[in-house]
């Protein structure tokens, strides 16, 4: 009988954290948001039971725990560490998305542009050019609206805007420095509008008679003041900037409504003497098409004066941390708030051109008398007024064309209009205000730049940035004193349109990368309209300012430079993560299609290192002539035995400790019960298609005269695996050995060696500790190697005793393109008689420089053949001593039986067989000791085992050929096919 289901009261139960089973098992968890919300601030991620504990929890244990527990649910006990539930007057604000957004875009669209720019652009580009470019301005905010839609529904946006969506989206490289870029414009539009409202309570305060220094101080003054204010009202909390907004909104509000009454109402002559008619047709008509005046009066001039007036869009979303959903509220806020205002824009310049003359000159005087016309000129002459003298003589100061006021002239009561100025030029500052501390404090808090990070802590039950915000204000401060901004003006466009590109860009990127992680719920958006939105953005840049936008690009690359050369440690699943990876599998399956070359052959590494960090020496060896240039992967096989004691994580701080190495490799554990059954199976699957591994590298096993018969027969089954895989093979022996810690017990591969001197014995056994712990202590003790040394004028000895194919050549020639090996003279040594020394040298210098090989120095040996001295031959006798069988001393036992004791011995007929190899072994090795004492590398033809060598003979072979050298040895061997060749095709 099944467990019956929970009753709904159950169901629904309390707020408390109640974690219910499956109907699999007890353990067993139902899905929870809980277990998903490792994004949600001050929030951990609970976690889930563990596969292991799901395997292992008996039925006995499942039943057990279904009669403690009563019901379906579990004890509690990974809670989230919740806050008791808040008090209402302690909660935050937050903030919907009319008052959150839309109010917010709208003020900070509608700025001093549209009261005192706007007549002056619809008088010179008339009301159809002026309602393309506003057209034109609108097309590129709201395709950068539906990107940022977009993008703030592709999941849950916290605190930063702009900053914080292009970041997450295209990586820290390029969210680092327009969040850099778009904090600073934020607060130089800041300093812009209250400069604006700072000239317009100068101007009033002229035209009453009234200075407080002089014109350009009095700005300075009033902007410092009103600046201060603005600033007491944001540290006062987002409460008081909301309802402070809300005033402005209302007043902007009065002012339109005051605008539109005015136009209907009959104009007095005052009105008629400034130009304004009421409704025309003839003036429609007249003002339709353009009349272009002075150094602005071309069509793109014209399009940058009133560009910035759209930079508003993003206010909404750069308070997305304030916002109860901003999911919706930014959507929804953004979009509506571009709707009104182009429509107001749009009613304001048609209704401006429809009412009001280009050119009026204010004097009541000129009013016709009767009906006499003669020289008359304008189409104020049918309107009864003669406006012929200031229009010739270019002095005309009212007018469509000539006066910035005359939206308030226009409207029904003028001072609404001032005040409509006074709203629209402080509510923008403030909102610029709030914005750029929002989005620098998310910057900050990602650590991606220094010296930045004191900005970052944030105060209250809204997190306020109360640092940021002084450091707003004094750059505010800095920019009003200068009181002359134009050029910082043309600075700020172009920030703002590089922040549109690149929000558009953020979309494009991440639609046309198929990431399974791409899931936005806004669905009314195209990548083809956001590349469209980047694209025409970045054009916008360039015609407007050229020189702006060549600063701004500047800029933007060089903090992108500097971010890209740190690699901040973050981890935000950008596109750009997502993109590396569909090119990287494009190319690997492209490549899977290209057949083998010996012209493009590249030494494609395994590397059994065990764990990268225990043997630095291997890492950095075969790092140095396959970075940049071929595939490594370091194999670390796990014996069966040692799996549970092997960190589950182990593979990402490895990884780090890799990176942070900077070498270029992957990392592939794999558990078996011996090195060679893990070789075997590294060799087969490692790799991808092409990016396929043809090299096995191993550590030489100096340890095998100590290590048990059966390890030894694993080795050279391994190196014979790798033969039988048609691999190439290469050894390297260190004179201290490998591993750098011999306390590793259950980490180090015990096919390879024990330490023979161990370089670091401070280090503790990694037994109790954690992963964590362990990354630690690896990332903060990278111990050199001798191969991350300049290697000076040293010499590469290469003794290319067997044709291997060009392999034993290629290494040394991919290590002297490094620059701690430039300077290495790489020596040939093969070997030869005395009587063709000179002609065998020669055929070899020519073979090498048909190989385009720079290597001139070929020495040949012509006393290989000779007799070792009997001390090193008797060396080597007494070193395989312990491993002969001696069957012709032991009478009356067969060598059957002896063999099957023991089949990894060598026996008096194998060994009197192979003696003249062994001894041509110990001769080679007197000469590489002869020449190659000072040498930095010295790399030696490794000898193909045979069939019929016992393991233990062979091991010995190895041993001999490089024991007794102070550098770092490697025996090397190709697969027999050519890796370098002389021909072009």
């Amino acid at each position: 009988m099944g467990r019956p289901l929970p009753s709904v009261s159950e169901r629904q139960g309390s707020k408390m954290d109640v974690r219910r089973s499956s109907l699999y098992s007890t353990l067993d968890l139902v899905p929870q948001l809980e277990h998903y919300a490792r994004s949600l601030p001050h929030h951990r991620m609970k976690s889930r039971p563990s596969l292991e504990a799901l395997r292992r929890a008996s039925d006995v244990e499942v039943e057990k725990t279904t009669t403690d527990s009563g019901d379906c649910s579990l004890p509690v006990t990974d809670t989230v560490n919740e806050e008791p539930q808040a008090k209402d007057d302690k909660a935050p604000v937050r903030f919907g998305w009319v008052t959150g957004v839309m109010v917010r875009c709208m003020l900070n669209i509608w700025g001093v542009i549209l009261f005192l720019r706007l007549s002056l652009i619809t008088s010179q580009a008339g009301i159809l050019l002026t309602w393309l470019i506003i057209l034109m301005s609108v097309t590129v905010t709201s395709v950068t609206a539906l990107s940022i839609s977009a993008i703030a529904t592709n999941g849950r946006v916290t605190s930063g805007g702009a900053y914080f969506m292009i970041s997450r989206s295209l990586g820290p490289e390029i969210g680092g420095p327009i969040g850099m870029v778009f904090s600073f414009a934020n607060a130089l539009a800041c300093a812009l509008n209250t400069v604006g409202f700072a000239e317009v309570v100068s101007d009033l305060l002229q035209e009453y008679g009234v200075t407080i220094v002089d014109p350009i101080n009095d700005i300075r003054i009033v902007g410092i003041v009103t600046v201060t204010v603005l600033l007491l009202i944001s540290l006062a909390g987002m409460e008081w900037e909301s309802k402070t907004q809300i005033l402005f909104f209302i007043i902007l509000l009065i002012s339109f409504s005051n605008y539109l009454v005015g136009t209907v109402i009959p104009p007095s002559e005052e009105k008629q003497a400034k130009g304004i008619f009421g409704y025309r047709s003839e003036i429609f008509v007249q003002n339709l098409t353009p009349d272009w005046r002075g150094p602005q009066g071309n069509f793109f001039e014209l399009f940058a004066i009133f560009f910035p007036s759209a930079i508003g869009i993003l206010s909404g979303a750069n308070i997305s941390g304030d916002l109860k959903d901003p999911a919706t509220a930014i959507p929804k806020g953004t979009l509506m708030a571009i709707f009104w205002t182009t429509v107001s824009y749009l009613v304001i310049s048609v209704t401006a051109g429809a009412c009001v003359l280009r050119d009026a000159s204010g004097n009541i005087t000129d009013i016709l008398t009767g009906n006499i016309t003669d020289g008359c000129v304008g189409l104020g002459c049918e309107l009864g007024w003669n406006f012929t003298e200031c229009i010739q003589t270019q002095t005309c100061e009212y007018g469509l064309a000539n006066s910035s006021k005359l939206l308030g002239q226009l409207s029904g009561f003028y001072h609404l209009i001032t005040a409509g100025v006074f709203a629209a030029s402080l509510s923008s500052a403030l909102g610029f205000l709030v914005s750029a501390p929002k989005v620098f404090q998310c910057l900050c808090r990602d650590n991606i730049y220094p010296y930045i990070g004191f900005f970052a802590k944030g105060y209250g039950k809204n997190d306020e940035p109360l640092r940021a915000y002084l450091l707003c204000y004094v750059i505010a401060i800095a920019f009003i004193l200068i009181a002359e901004l134009n050029t910082i003006a043309a600075l700020i466009s172009n920030f703002f349109l590089c922040s549109y590109s690149l929000i558009n860009f953020s979309c494009f990127h991440a639609s046309i990368t198929n990431s399974p992680g791409w899931r936005p719920s806004f669905h009314y958006y195209s990548k083809w309209t956001a590349l469209f939105g980047a694209v025409i953005s970045v054009v916008l840049m360039f015609l407007f300012t050229w020189w702006a936008a060549l600063t701004t690009l500047c800029i933007i690359f060089f903090l992108f430079g500097y971010v890209n050369y740190n690699k901040p440690k973050v981890n935000w699943g950008s596109s750009v993560q997502a993109g590396t990876y569909n090119m990287a599998l494009s190319y690997s399956v492209a490549l899977s299609g290209v057949e083998d070359h010996v012209k493009n052959f590249r030494p494609q590494c395994l590397v059994l290192t065990g764990p990268p960090n225990q043997r630095p020496a291997l890492v950095d060896f075969v790092a140095s002539f396959t970075k940049h240039t071929s595939l490594m992967i370091c194999g670390n096989i796990i014996m069966a035995q040692d799996r549970q004691s092997h960190p589950q994580d182990a593979t990402d701080w490895l990884l780090k400790w890799l990176n942070k190495r900077k070498v270029r490799s992957f990392y592939t554990p794999f558990t078996a019960d011996s090195l060679r059954l893990g070789a075997r199976h590294l060799l087969q699957a490692s790799g991808l298609g092409k990016l396929k591994s043809n090299t096995l590298v191993l550590g030489f096993k100096a340890n095998w005269r100590d290590s048990s018969p059966e390890s030894i027969e694993d080795y050279i089954n391994t190196i014979n695996d790798t033969f039988d895989s048609n691999f190439c093979l290469c050894i390297l022996r260190m004179m201290d050995g490998l591993d750098i810690s011999d306390q590793f017990h259950s980490e180090v591969n015990q096919a390879f060696e024990h330490d023979e001197t161990v370089e670091n014995d401070d280090q503790q056994s990694p037994e109790g500790e954690s992963a964590d712990e362990l990354s630690d202590k690896d990332d903060s003790d990278q111990i050199k190697t001798v191969f991350q040394n300049d290697q000076g004028k040293k010499t590469i000895d290469v003794y290319w005793i067997a044709d291997d194919g060009g392999l034993t050549l290629l290494v040394p020639y991919l290590l002297t393109r490094r620059k701690h090996w430039h300077r290495s003279k790489v020596r040939v040594f093969i070997v030869g008689d005395e009587q063709n020394m000179e002609e065998g040298r020669n055929e070899m210098i020519a073979l090498l420089k048909r190989f385009r090989l720079d290597f001139n120095d070929v020495i040949v040996m012509t006393d290989s053949e000779r007799r070792p001295h009997d001390k090193n031959l008797r060396r080597f006798v007494d070193s395989v001593a312990p491993f002969r069988l001696y069957d012709e001393e032991n009478e009356g036992v067969s060598i059957q039986e002896l063999r099957q004791s023991a089949p990894w011995k060598i026996s008096d007929k194998e060994f009197e067989a192979f003696k003249l190899k062994s001894e041509r072994k110990v001769r080679l090795n007197e000469i590489i000791r002869r020449n190659s004492q000072h040498a930095a590398l010295v790399l030696v033809s490794l000898p193909v085992p045979h069939s019929d060598c016992p393991s233990a003979l062979y091991m010995a072979w190895l041993d001999t050929l490089t024991c007794g050298l102070h550098c770092p040895a490697v025996l090397i061997r190709g697969n027999q096919q050519n890796v370098l060749t002389y021909y072009c095709q």
